[in-house]
């Protein structure tokens, strides 16, 4: 990576800055890897892709990915189309902030709501996080290009039935941690706790125990004990 490359992640990006110095090595060349795998478009008014774009789009999914074998790049995705904001969407016909596209292999960014993630870091409510936890879920039940089946089956139905609960929480409108948007579907709520998992990890945990120790197992890592210094089990016989 430049020296600008990495400054984007020095001042724009706490979750590298937080990191171990050794991971953060690694970061950068997972970071390299990622943006060399991918094409980057503008679409609408946008005028160009900047570096700062490229960078911290793809650090987002990084971020999710850093856990998992160095291999996982959701090579199904090579395609991130970025518009200045919310746009009229050709899949649903109506004005989105981001989407998947899987018969394409598009993810779609707003970048205006792209950066309301790192106006608010600790609201539980990032873009980026959102739409690459989607494509995540996705990739791994595409098995044609090597990259399927990483997510713990084990763990994964427990998942399922921690979500459960928590969805019909939502709906019914119970006290629960997570917005209404978590309770359209597995798909939606996967991607909010996602959200919670890497923006409120703290109060996650202390709402949800279980369902947030799922995720630890299922991301193999914990931002907790990362940012507190240490490396939690599983995460660090994924970096093995």
């Amino acid at each position: 990576m430049s020296r600008e490359e990495t400054k984007i992640l020095e001042e724009y990006f706490p979750y590298y800055q937080q990191l171990p110095e050794g991971f953060q090595k690694e970061f950068r060349q997972r970071l390299a890897l990622f943006i060399c795998n991918k094409c980057f478009y503008a679409r609408g008014d946008l005028r160009g892709v900047t570096l700062e774009m490229k960078v911290l789009i793809s650090a987002t999914a990084v971020k999710l990915l850093f856990g998992f074998p160095k291999h996982i790049l959701l090579r199904h995705f090579d395609k991130i189309l970025i518009y200045p904001d919310r746009y009229l969407s050709t899949q649903t016909n109506k004005y989105h902030n981001g989407e998947v596209n899987p018969r394409y292999g598009v993810i779609v960014i707003s970048w205006k709501s792209f950066m309301k993630g790192f106006a608010l870091p600790n609201d539980g409510v990032n873009l980026g996080i959102h739409e690459f936890a989607h494509a995540l879920k996705i990739e791994n039940q595409i098995k044609y290009n090597g990259e399927h089946s990483f997510l713990d089956k084990v763990w994964w139905k427990r998942y399922i039935e921690l979500a459960a609960e928590e969805i019909q929480k939502v709906k019914e409108g119970g006290n629960s941690f997570f917005r209404l948007q978590a309770s359209e579907n597995i798909h939606e709520f996967f991607a909010v706790s996602v959200e919670a998992f890497f923006e409120k990890a703290s109060e996650f945990k202390i709402y949800n125990p279980d369902l947030y120790e799922s995720l630890v197992n299922l991301l193999h890592q914990d931002p907790i004990v990362l940012f507190a210094g240490g490396i939690v089990k599983e995460f660090a016989l994924a970096k093995a």
